[in-house]
């Protein structure tokens, strides 16, 4: 059976077409997810596992995206581990917040198949619907993204306090993102197991350290998720935002694909990441710009990629609200009307 292109390129193995899916595709840009959300909440659509597969599916069907990513969010595990999370309007708020050493030890030990089974249970869900039409990824956030949310409380502009506790406290930062660590690992194994064909770290805060302080405080307990939850077959993603001062730390990550931001160059992520896929980087502000502008764009950035094979086109972060739909569908379209070079092409027949 022929493997599908993302997971073909994945692995660097030739196929006919570059996939694309983008970050946040299954949400708040879309009318057909407004339309879900007017009747339920943020919580009440994770928690359904028939609501997840319903907006997980949504920009597939809409778009013909080459990947379906399961809709749900990077902070649930901390709620089990004692962390309360509140969604909001304007973002995620966290209490009671983890600020000295013995707010570490408070914390619970859970089995993520337990505690996040209704995860679990979309994917299940959403695997059914999808009909094998396209690989489903799921995702969850890397310790250091989930260590900063618990001690910032929300979203900061200066990110004082995580960085106080990492240096003010090394022993008991070490403990709780070795702690992370294992949770998230085994989240993502049981991810794996319900049917999830791919699987996404989100390491969105990582890039607020120095490239010494990342090799301490990240590097490590990513490696330590993606070594539990190793499978044959099944791509592993590391997405970091302001990823370009640490490409030379992420060349020996046991992974498959690295995902990059906009402010990365992807022929220097090329050569530096030669072994790996690369994912990304269109700036997710572009959307909004003239398709004309948009179209130049695209093509600007797959003229830079060194080999196509090991390539799949994404934003540089997440989707933004009020994205133009019709500018979505022209990234698509010019996307997979590309023509790879012919020596990247594997033809049948």
């Amino acid at each position: 059976m022929k493997k599908p292109d993302f997971i073909s390129a994945a692995y660097g193995l030739p196929h006919e077409r570059i996939p694309v899916w983008i970050m946040r595709q299954a949400g708040r840009y879309l009318p057909e997810y407004q339309a879900v959300k007017k009747k339920y909440s943020f919580m009440q659509i994770c928690r359904s596992p028939e609501l997840v597969a319903k907006v997980t599916v949504q920009p597939v069907e809409i778009f013909g995206f080459d990947a379906a990513i399961i809709f749900s969010d990077i902070l649930l595990p901390l709620e089990p581990l004692g962390i309360k999370v509140d969604f909001t309007e304007n973002g995620p708020r966290l209490y009671p917040l983890v600020e000295r050493p013995a707010d570490v030890t408070r914390l619970k030990a859970f089995d993520p198949a337990r505690e996040l089974d209704f995860v679990l249970e979309g994917i299940r869900v959403t695997r059914e619907r999808l009909h094998n039409r396209v690989p489903l990824i799921g995702f969850c956030g890397a310790p250091f993204t989930m260590a900063y949310y618990a001690t910032e409380g929300r979203s900061s502009l200066n990110d004082t306090k995580i960085k106080r506790f990492i240096f003010e406290h090394p022993g008991a930062a070490f403990d709780f993102l070795s702690r992370l660590a294992e949770i998230i690992g085994q989240y993502l194994k049981a991810q794996i197991a319900a049917g999830a064909e791919a699987v996404q770290l989100f390491d969105s805060r990582g890039g607020i350290l120095s490239p010494e302080d990342y090799r301490a405080y990240s590097l490590p307990f990513i490696k330590r998720v993606f070594e539990i939850c190793r499978a044959e077959g099944i791509p592993r993603i590391l997405y970091l935002n302001n990823s370009a001062p640490y490409l030379e730390c992420l060349a020996d990550i046991d992974c498959e694909v690295i995902g990059i931001d906009w402010r990365t160059d992807l022929g220097k992520a090329g050569k530096i990441l030669k072994r790996k896929t690369i994912q990304g980087n269109l700036d997710p502000h572009l959307l909004f710009a003239a398709p004309e502008k948009l179209e130049e764009r695209i093509a600007q950035l797959l003229e830079k990629v060194g080999d196509h094979n090991r390539f799949i086109f994404n934003l540089g972060h997440g989707i933004m609200p009020q994205t133009p739909v019709a500018n979505v569908r022209l990234l698509v379209e010019k996307v997979h009307g590309y023509q790879k070079r012919t020596s990247e092409i594997e033809f049948v027949g």
